[in-house]
């Protein structure tokens, strides 16, 4: 099955979700009107699509309408497509992992998939021909370096752990080590589910971005905010919370497949700046993929 298909069919439930909404709104209007516009508003607000991204949404279909390049309601479903796939793409650049070693740092609140996620992202990079080593910094939760290890077997991959309760950044410091000594491409530092109204646990991350910053000085490195596509707007508000402390390069947005509130994705990237740069579509090691804005829009519709 290719990625659009994989992306279709683990979009079906947002999709239904939306595109019924929309379908009932345009089917009961025989002309594009205010009242269709505000009909169309609220159903796209109920899609988790978000208040302030609807209202832009809007605007671009009213300024269509003006200049003539909407005419019928029937219309306004294909608009919709390339006005999201215009916002998800938008000033999007490719993820940079060109050095050697380069690193990746997982981030995000416990319940995820934060170290499965890691797991899927180290076989994509493996089979990639990249070199690949875990650092085991979620020292907090019990048996996190113990799963991330099992993992690390299972994909193949190098692992740097320490006991529970270590210090997280003397772990990355001693994965960096390891993976200059070792030559590996490709660091992907799993950190811990630390909660995102915890000064300490995010002081900790500031630690380990430190670590990074004076091991690593020229590394390349992306900094992956890991959400449950199923919390829905409580994903805004972590996005929101892990901006405050650190430099976030996207989203890996998690369980896609089995929610109905797929539409989160669209203001993560209009209203947090944050491009989704995976989405999970299925439970099997090659069910995370590279995300394409387009082809979300058009699998949502």
């Amino acid at each position: 099955m290719g990625f659009f298909e994989k992306l279709k069919q683990g979009l079906s439930k947002t999709s239904k979700n939306i595109s019924s909404k929309i379908d009932s709104v345009l089917a009961a209007f025989g002309k594009i009107d205010e009242d269709l516009f505000e009909e169309l508003e609220e159903a796209l607000i109920m899609a988790d699509i978000g208040v302030d991204t609807t209202g832009e949404i809007i605007d671009r279909l009213r300024r269509d309408v003006r200049q003539g390049r909407i005419t019928r309601p029937e219309e306004i479903k294909g608009r919709l497509v390339d006005i999201i796939g215009g916002i998800m793409e938008e000033d999007v650049e490719p993820l940079r992992l060109d050095t050697k070693p380069a690193v990746i740092l997982m981030i995000g609140v416990n319940g995820v998939g934060k170290t499965t996620t890691a797991a899927k992202l180290a076989k994509i990079y493996k089979d990639q021909g990249k070199k690949v080593i875990f650092g085991a910094a979620d020292t907090f939760r019990a048996a996190a370096a113990e799963q991330l290890s099992a993992w690390a077997e299972r994909v193949g991959v190098e692992i740097i752990k320490s006991q529970q309760g270590a210090d997280p950044a003397a772990v990355v410091f001693d994965t960096i080590s390891a993976a200059k000594a070792r030559g590996c491409d490709l660091i992907i530092c799993d950190t811990a589910g630390r909660l995102h109204n915890k000064a300490n646990l995010m002081g900790e991350l500031a630690k380990i971005q430190k670590v990074i910053d004076a091991q690593l000085p020229e590394a390349d490195m992306e900094s992956l905010l890991v959400l449950d596509a199923t919390t829905g707007q409580n994903a805004m508000n972590q996005a929101s919370e892990f901006k405050k402390v650190t430099k976030l390069t996207g989203v890996i947005l998690t369980k896609l497949d089995g929610t109905a509130k797929g539409g989160i994705a669209i203001p993560l990237k209009a209203e947090m700046g944050l491009p989704i740069r995976f989405v999970g579509v299925g439970e099997q090691m090659d069910d995370l993929q590279p995300f394409n804005g387009y082809d979300f829009a058009k699998a949502l519709f």
